[in-house]
This record gives C-alpha cells, structure tokens and sequence, in this order.
C-alpha cells in the first residue's frame, strides 16, 4: 500500500461514512447517530478498533467502553485517553514505564505521515543522560539546524536557555522535563556544550525544516587480519523515496571496498515503513537466501476472514495511482508473505546490530527477519518489543494508529514484546551501555567495540581499560539509564507502518 493522504479532499467524505456506517451499526449498545463532531469521531476510533485491532476481542462492547467520557485538555488529547484505554484492555500493550498509556497505539494530525516521509521540522539532534549530571547529544541529522550550529555527537550539553539545572531528576522530575520540553517542544533554544577536547561554546537554533538522511554515517574498518568490515549508522525507516538513494550509497561503497562483514548500528531507530526494511534486509541476506520467505503479516480473524466493513471508508492509492478501499484487500498469511529479492554482491555470513531499548519496530523486523538465514548478533540493551504493526486509519482530520498485525520470520519466530535481549538464548551477542561520549564509528566506542573484539579475537571479552565495558564503571545503572532514555524518547515515534501495495481479493 503505497501510502497516500487524501487529506482536505476526501476528509469530510470519509467522515460520513463512517458516521453513516456507525448509525447503520446503532442499537440500544451501541452509538448514537447524532452527538457533536467530537462525539462521532470517538465512536469511530472505538468502532475502526472493534473491528481492525489485532487484540480486538479483549475490548469491552460499546455500553460498557462508552468512548465519549473520554476528555482531555484538547480534542486530540482526549481522542489520545480514549485510545490508550482501549491499548490497555489487554496485556500486550501495557508498557510499564508508563503505566496507563499505550506502549504501540496512538492518534495524530498527520505528523508522522510527514516525518516519515523525510520531512522534519526541528532542531535535528537528540540527546541521552550518559550519567545523572551528564547530559550528551547522542545523534545529529546531517543538513539539519543543530548540524549547521556545529553540534555533534558526544559534545556535553552544561546549559539549556542559559539555565545549568540539567541534571536527570527522574522520568517526570522538573529537570528532566524542562531538557525535554526545551529539546522537542520548542522553536528555538541556546545551548552551551563542551567539545571532547574540554573547550565550550554557546550557540543559538531554530527548528525548521529539513530532508532527513536516515544513513547519519558510514564507514569501513580495516582489521589486522584483513577482515574488511562495514559500519553503518541507521537511524531511521523512512520511505523508500528517501531512504532507498542513501542506503545504495552506502551499500555501493561497501561493495567496493570488499566488505566481508557488516556492523549495522540501529541503536537509536525507532521504526518507520517496512519496505525500507525489506530494502535493506535485501543488501543483507546472502544470496542463497533470494527468493526464500523473509517473513509473514498475521491479521486477526476478522480481517482474514474478509468480514472487515469499515475499511471500505479507507481509500488509499497504489503504485499504478489507483483508487481502491481497504475493504478490497486479501488478508490471509498467504497473500502477506514476502520474500527476500537479494541485491548487490554482498555475500555475508553474518552480521551485527548494534541495539538499546530505543531500537523498536521495523528494526527488530528487520534484525528478526534475517535470524533464519545467517548468524544474527545483537551489541546492547534489550530492544524496545514491538513485533506489530499498523496502517493508518484516516478518520475526519486525525490519523490513528493501532497494531493491526504482527509479523513473523520464515522460522514463525515473533513475539518479541518484552524486546530483543542481547546475549541470551535467542538473541546471540552481549549485553552492555551505550557510550554517548564517543563519535559514531569510533572504534574505541564500547558497543561498536565490542563487535570489532569479536571480529579480532571470537569473544567479546574487553580488557583494556580504556574500552572497558561500561557496566564496570557507571554510577548509573541500566534501569535509571533506561528510564533516562524512555523520558526523552517519549515523543519520538515508534513503529512498523505498512507502506506497500496490498493483494486484492
């Protein structure tokens, strides 16, 4: 379903249907036909979930739900209360740091739909609490403001709007808040930083607009023992139009240069479309693997038993340009199976991804997707666990989005909601922090050194002290740096959206 917004066009159309198909559906339990404009889009979420939601058994009928108590400091606001108590009528999507509040689901005005697209409006950077008391910027977008300021990644942040009580005070603490609402939800801030070499300087951005590159850097690395290795920082799944030009670049010069393994670091990336996952899943897999299962979409019942109603109010057009409604689309496994179509002449045996508990969705899709064909290893902290995913529901102004499938590998391996867990079992590798103090493909970085100690030696053992695994020397610890991360990735999306032609029945 290549995606399209009809936006102000068809948005008035496709609310009348839908409240026309609510009243057709009216009866002493269920919605009314008349209510204000607020009122019918509320039954709408409730209904499109009833029937679309991958969980949708475990929501209660409409009498004893009653989608219209829900309120909120604005209509999104309680648009958004009204789907998160609905995430929480099951145990899939309660999401503990933050009790209440839906771990996958959430409603927009059409923000995601742009960002994923390529499109941001912001400062361009992020940033993560490497202690209590040492707050760093953890990634810069290429061309965007933050990188024209001359920011980069590991510079200490010692003053936001000329204020210096930045130190993390907890995941809703007056500290921790004032850094996130200063970095995301704001137009312009002053930021002093200390270089890695102790000098400091204070500059002033402005959020503005600017085309993402998902690909914030790649590189290769000789080792001693003529291994060629490949290292690439991901950082987000945005369309194909975006993502695909970057990441042939990428791949290209890794063909060139003779690469024989490949370090790919999705430890900030929280998901987007999954073509673009297949797309760089492609470049991976070795070439015995084309034309074998990558992996499957599950729908639940309804869906696959073709017995879907609301989704003839969702048109959408596919790569030919045509109109068609998603009341027309096959659900089954078998016409939602894809399968690997291998590119360029990378013939790997294995790989690494480098992870945190902000890796989410299409990336754990993708890592997940590969396991079955060659040896997968995971450098990190546990993942995110998000092994569903959604196509948006357009509904009057607002966009939702509710897992509507979860997806699995050629080997049915899924189910990963409690995330990826490097080191264990099932996920191979070793478990260690983050080191925001060091510039991406620093080979002295404690994550991307772990893999370049394996590639030497067959362990992951480090014992020079200066790349000391950082579990051995951190005041902070994992859940505390966890919680950190959490508070300031609490805006930033996370998912798995389908962006693809679907099959007709």
């Amino acid at each position: 379903m290549k995606k399209t917004v009809l936006g102000i066009l068809f948005a008035t159309a496709l609310f009348a249907a839908c409240k026309k198909n609510n009243s057709g559906n009216n009866n002493n339990n269920g919605p009314s036909k008349t209510g204000s404009t607020l009122d019918l889009i509320k039954d709408s979420v409730y209904l499109y979930a009833k029937e679309d939601y991958y969980w949708y058994s475990s929501i209660p009928s409409y009498s004893t739900f009653n989608p219209r108590h829900f309120s909120g400091s604005s209509d999104l606001d309680a648009l958004q209360s009204e789907v998160n108590a609905i995430s929480q009528t099951n145990t899939y999507e309660y999401y503990a740091p933050s009790p209440g509040e839906a771990k996958y689901s959430f409603i927009d005005e059409g923000q995601v739909s742009t960002e994923l697209g390529g499109t941001n409006g912001d400062f361009g950077f992020s940033v993560l609490f490497n202690e209590t008391n040492d707050l760093r910027v953890k990634y810069v977008y290429p061309g965007s403001p933050a990188d024209v300021a001359g920011i980069k990644r590991g510079y200490k942040i010692t003053a936001i709007n000329s204020n210096t009580n930045i130190n993390y005070d907890g995941a809703s603490g007056t500290n921790t808040n004032f850094v996130i609402n200063a970095i995301f939800n704001s137009k312009n801030v002053t930021l002093t930083l200390q270089r890695n070499d102790l000098s400091t300087f204070t500059t002033t951005i402005a959020a503005s607009n600017y085309t993402v590159n998902p690909v914030i850097t790649y590189k290769t690395i000789t080792l001693p023992n003529n291994k060629v290795v490949g290292y690439m920082v991901f950082n987000t799944f945005t369309s194909d139009d975006n993502a695909d030009p970057k990441l042939d670049q990428a791949f290209s010069y890794f063909q060139s240069q003779g690469v024989t393994e490949l370090i790919v670091d999705l430890r900030y990336n929280g998901g987007g479309y999954v073509s673009t996952a297949e797309y760089i899943d492609n470049y991976i897999v070795p070439a015995s693997a084309n034309n074998t299962t990558m992996y499957a979409y599950h729908f639940n019942d309804i869906l696959t038993n073709n017995k879907e109603t609301l989704l003839a109010n969702q048109y959408r057009r596919d790569s030919r340009n045509q109109l068609y409604n998603l009341a027309q689309v096959d659900y089954s496994v078998a016409a939602n199976t894809v399968k690997f179509s291998k590119k360029g002449t990378l013939n790997l045996s294995r790989v690494f991804f480098i992870v945190s508990g902000s890796t989410a969705s299409a990336s754990e899709l993708t890592m997940n997707a590969l396991r079955p064909h060659m040896d997968v290893q995971f450098i990190g902290t546990t993942t995110y666990g998000k092994p569903v995913g959604f196509f948006d529901i357009d509904i009057n102004k607002y966009q939702l989005y509710i897992p509507e499938f979860e997806t699995q590998n050629s080997a049915g391996q899924g189910g990963y909601y409690t995330g990826m867990t490097p080191g264990s079992s099932d996920y191979p590798g070793v478990k260690d922090y983050d080191d925001p103090t060091k510039e991406f493909g620093d080979t002295t970085e404690v994550l991307l050194h772990h893999a370049i100690n394996y590639l030497k030696k067959g362990t992951y053992a480090i014992t020079a002290p200066k790349v000391q695994g950082l579990n051995a020397q951190r005041t902070f610890s994992i859940d505390e740096s966890n919680a950190a991360a959490i508070a300031i990735d609490s805006k930033k999306f996370k998912g798995m959206v389908y962006d693809k032609d679907f099959k007709k029945k």
